[in-house]
């Protein structure tokens, strides 16, 4: 799916969505980006409108008053092979992305990827099955600071010490939402993989421990959630890293946000300029401002070098980030861009993060290395 080129030659999508301020949020947003969209309530309509355009796309909704999204989506591969389809829904699980998948759906973004590491891996199998694009939602891994973090810790030598925190103190809608969240999944979870990957990147070591605490710090949540968490997690090659998470309106904003890297030739950290008041803030949560990189070495007892700060103040706001992430997705489709390593890197997250789970529940450390721990 050319996808570019649909948008620049007035290229239509059409949205299959039964819910109405959805519905026109999405085609305002196509809109806006230069799309021609065109808005159904359900299936049926859709399947009874002749004048499709092309190029074009269908974006499906799953849960849809009369023929739901797949079979719509098995319809439209009947009728009209050559349209392109994508499937959103808000109740995915892995058996609706295998089957849309299989029924030759672009994309299935979910994040996490699966709810199980068995799960997670059926999901890939598909994928690889089917020949079908698949990219998974961790969004740092587009942004240009991002980058550069990680590959200066991979500079420091090995171990390395990884010490990772997003704490939000939330209120009114904000709350609202994380309690919404936290009735699939706690917070070293929901936000853990994205952080935990970067771990992943920095030491390309495989994971063989990890160990958790939890906390549950409202009465507002579903009985046997919590909405504190803290992972330690053990590497082959020696490294280890420490990810933090709370949500909800006790949270503190003393050191809510610490991303930094320790080996043993220094330290990186990202020094962001964050107001008090807004850690709960989803543009701030991917915004660096600035690098700090220290250096070991030493020189007749002092250090040899001082610290360097890297100015990062043109970095993309948060929509700019998506806009990247949305492009990385266009170039696998056109490309046909090997995503294997990509995918295998979800499945690896998603491991600790539902290690650290487990170990939170059983309240000792799990052994990755034993797949039938998860």
């Amino acid at each position: 799916m050319n996808t570019e080129s649909t948008a620049a030659a007035g290229g239509a999508v059409y949205v299959v969505e039964d819910d109405r301020a959805v519905r026109e949020s999405l085609e305002l947003l196509l809109r806006l980006r230069g799309f021609i969209p065109k808005g159904f309530a359900s299936g049926e309509e859709f399947l009874d409108y002749s004048a499709l355009q092309r190029p074009a796309c269908a974006l499906l909704d799953v849960r849809l008053p009369g023929i739901d999204g797949l079979q719509l989506q098995r319809e439209l591969r009947s009728r009209h092979p050559g349209l392109p389809t994508i499937v959103i829904t808000a109740h995915g699980d892995v058996s609706t992305a295998r089957t849309a998948l299989r029924e030759g759906a672009v994309d299935f973004l979910e994040k996490p990827i699966a709810q199980t590491v068995a799960d997670a891996r059926r999901v890939v199998a598909t994928v690889r099955r089917t020949g079908r694009v698949l990219v998974i939602g961790y969004i740092l891994r587009h942004h240009p600071s991002w980058q550069r973090f990680v590959d200066i810790a991979r500079k420091l030598g090995k171990p390395l010490v990884m010490r990772m925190n997003l704490n939000q103190q939330s209120a009114g809608a904000e709350w609202e939402t994380h309690k919404r969240l936290m009735d699939a999944l706690p917070p070293i979870v929901d936000c853990g993989v994205h952080y935990v990957d970067m771990m992943c990147l920095m030491t390309r070591s495989r994971p063989i421990r990890v160990q958790a605490i939890g906390a549950r710090l409202s009465d507002e949540i579903r009985p046997g959630m919590y909405n504190y968490g803290q992972l330690q997690v053990v590497f082959e090659d020696g490294s280890v890293g420490w990810y933090e998470a709370g949500w909800g309106p006790m949270m503190s904003e003393t050191a809510y946000f610490v991303k930094d890297v320790i080996g043993p030739r220094g330290a990186v950290s990202i020094v962001a300029a964050h107001a008090e008041g807004r850690s709960a803030d989803i543009a701030g949560h991917t915004a660096t401002n600035r690098l700090r990189v220290h250096h070991a070495a030493l020189r007749e007892g002092s250090f040899a070098r001082p610290d360097e700060l890297v100015d990062l103040s043109d970095e993309p706001d948060h929509q700019g980030l998506c806009d990247r992430e949305q492009a990385f997705f266009l170039k696998a489709i056109r490309e046909k861009v090997d995503l294997s390593e990509h995918l295998e890197d979800a499945v690896n997250s998603l491991r600790i993060v539902l290690a650290a789970d487990e170990s939170v529940r059983r309240g000792c450390a799990v052994d990755l290395r034993k797949e039938s721990s998860l």
